[in-house]
């Protein structure tokens, strides 16, 4: 007897996606949430990573909320460092504009701090000395003029950063010649926050790049003129 040829309609494989009915049975229906949870089987991940993110997480806030309650100072020092870790959060991939708040925070602490001190000295000096403290916020609107100065500009050549940690350092400088010439302390800090936006800026690049290139031509000029040999 001959044997019979196979028919090549029961033989075509079995197209990607579908599933046989010998394998059907074998995925087990997912459990839910809660029994996953309780269950905290080794090679369940998120079961057993959950459990102490909840235990952690209740812990820190009974802690804040304690440390909260116990007088109007404490709940403004916890809501303060709860905003500043949730900017912290926010910025951790904005390092130049981190960099700049910081020292923005810094400067404004310091020039506020030489400028009582100034206040301070001056009417023990003296009882009839005017103090006004508008010093202090001459500082601080500095400050932020430094702050928006790196970031107003388009195609800062350098770093944001750099530039309002320069101009800060010079304004806490100002705010020191402050304490002993009053009348000298902002315009100093004034003019020198302008000249470091001035000289970081993209103007001053521009102007640097022209007067390096005339240079340059002037130098090649010089050595091929025949005359100076």
């Amino acid at each position: 007897m001959t044997p019979r040829m196979a028919d090549p309609k029961r033989t075509r494989p079995a197209r990607s996606g579908t599933v046989r009915p010998d394998t059907a049975g074998s995925t087990t229906p997912s459990r839910p949430l809660l029994r996953r949870f309780l269950h905290q089987e080794k090679n369940d991940t998120w079961a057993v990573r959950l459990l102490p993110r909840i235990v952690f997480g209740v812990a820190a806030l009974y802690t804040v909320i304690t440390l909260a309650s116990q007088s109007g100072s404490s709940f403004v020092a916890v809501v303060t460092v709860l905003l500043l870790g949730l900017a912290l959060w926010v910025l951790r991939h904005r390092t130049q504009l981190l960099l700049a708040l910081g020292m923005s925070i810094l400067a404004i602490a310091f020039t506020g701090y030489f400028s009582a001190v100034g206040d301070a000295a001056r009417t023990s000096e003296d009882a009839n000395a005017t103090v006004t403290g508008t010093a202090a916020f001459g500082y601080w609107a500095l400050a932020g003029m430094a702050l928006l100065g790196a970031w107003m500009v388009k195609d800062h050549p350098g770093r944001r950063g750099v530039t309002v940690v320069l101009a800060d350092v010079i304004l806490v400088i100002a705010s020191v010649v402050g304490m002993f010439l009053p009348e000298a302390g902002v315009p100093l800090g004034f003019l020198g926050v302008l000249g470091v936006l001035a000289v970081r800026g993209s103007r001053a690049k521009a102007v640097a790049g022209r007067a390096g290139r005339v240079f340059g031509r002037l130098r090649t000029r010089k050595a091929s003129d025949p005359t100076d040999s």
